[in-house]
């Protein structure tokens, strides 16, 4: 019988109890949490005095460009780098090559996802070939074992073909993740129509390509009744929208990327296609929209949109430069820094938004810490700091290269065993 102590830590766990507990595992499962337990109950022990014992992290927009590109990723690097970054729980984008719209691919990505140790999850296509016309067989996937349906990296723009999708997820009681940005206001992709624009004398992305989207899929959301994601969401407007729209229906929902919480527009202009992303970087105003979408729990979850890409594409220059980063390895440092330090998030809100929030939407078993439940947990200390660098990842693309970060991950455990110790 395999047990494990953790000692000393202060347990944040937004669906159950919290506090100075100390927390027993057997044989993979989570056995008590109570204060103060003797060390000889277990043959393993951590003194996480000074951390954070919190469930482990959830991430349900992840890239990891397995089948197809794995130049950039493949799932077990992937996997490594959500270790690293103490997630436990992944549901990766279905945009591979080929793409997750059938079960062969979907099989293929799910039995190398269970050789990780960890969980990875994978949606699949709202529409064949992520081509915008046919809708996949989405009863067939389900029973295949996606956890949703999204065409991430295009948006969906057939009106009609939108609605049916949503009026089958909602029958299968599966969420649908939306990109929304309509190419009809996109001269430039990956930078904001702005300051960042006439930095480099492009055309930009205009705030109103995501805007009209995230107004038309909330209305069809409203309609149907289907649980929907809003992707990375980048505009003020684009929050208010999802607020207005969870006072209708409580089957809206909203991620944010860290790098969208943690940067503007400057950040392009200083950093160029390390920070060209879709959507792009926005402004001042944007970012504080987004902070307050996430404290008041209009944007429901943090997603990182973990977009590798090699060091030679992201070389080719502005426009030609594929946009997105990764964001793995960073996501709880710029979470701690940028809301909880700066007052805007408890540290309870932030691990809601990492972990619980995204596995209650998504129907994970993740997110909780309580007795009889797999223990999946993440140890990591608040107050540390690091620099970012030296990826797990395959890939380097991000503009946080360099950068002091404050909060770090010491352990990732997942099913009762210990997959990363930093």
């Amino acid at each position: 019988m395999a047990t494990l102590l953790i000692k000393n830590g202060r347990v944040v766990n937004p669906a159950g109890e919290s506090g100075q507990l100390d927390v027993l595992v057997e044989d993979g499962v989570l056995k008590k949490m109570a204060p103060l337990m003797f060390d000889d109950v277990a043959e393993h022990v951590i003194d996480a005095a000074g951390c954070v014992v919190a469930p482990g992290f959830v991430d349900v927009h992840v890239h990891f460009r397995d089948p197809g590109q794995t130049h950039k990723e493949d799932i077990l690097t992937g996997a490594a780098a959500a270790k690293r970054g103490g997630y436990t729980s992944v549901v990766m984008m279905a945009n591979t090559v080929p793409t997750i719209d059938n079960e062969e691919t979907l099989a293929y990505v799910l039995d190398k996802g269970s050789t990780t140790g960890i969980h990875v999850y994978a949606c699949a296509n709202v529409t064949r070939g992520m081509q915008g016309k046919e809708l996949t067989d989405m009863p067939l996937l389900k029973a295949a074992g996606a956890v949703g349906f999204t065409d991430d990296g295009r948006p969906i723009m057939d009106e009609a073909l939108v609605k049916k999708a949503m009026e089958q997820a909602a029958a299968l009681g599966m969420p649908v993740s939306f990109h929304e940005e309509d190419p009809a206001y996109i001269e430039t992709p990956g930078y904001n129509k702005g300051a960042a624009s006439a930095h480099y004398g492009i055309g930009g992305a205009d705030r109103q390509a995501e805007i009209v989207m995230i107004r038309r899929d909330i209305a069809l959301a409203l309609q149907t009744g289907a649980e929907i994601d809003i992707q990375h969401i980048s505009s003020k407007e684009g929050v208010e929208l999802v607020r207005e729209g969870r006072r209708q229906g409580k089957n809206i929902h909203a991620e944010a990327t860290p790098h969208h919480f943690a940067l503007t527009e400057e950040a392009a202009i200083q950093h160029g296609a390390m920070a060209k992303m879709n959507p792009p970087l926005r402004t001042e105003e944007d970012r504080q929209a987004i902070i307050e979408g996430l404290r008041d729990g209009t944007i429901e979850m943090i997603a990182t949109d973990h977009a590798p890409h090699s060091n030679e594409e992201k070389a080719k220059g502005l426009t030609a430069a594929p946009s997105g980063i990764i964001g793995l390895e960073t996501a709880l440092a710029l979470g701690n820094m940028h809301l909880v330090k700066s007052g805007a998030l408890s540290m309870e809100q932030l691990v809601e938004r990492m972990s619980t929030g995204p596995a209650r939407i998504y129907g994970l078993e993740a997110g909780v810490l309580a007795e009889g439940k797999r223990a999946d947990i993440v140890i990591f200390d608040p107050e540390e700091n690091w620099t970012a660098g030296e990826y797990a990842s395959r890939s380097e693309n991000t503009p946080f290269t360099g950068m002091e970060m404050t909060g770090k991950v010491k352990y990732t455990i997942c099913d009762g065993v210990t997959v990363y110790r930093g």
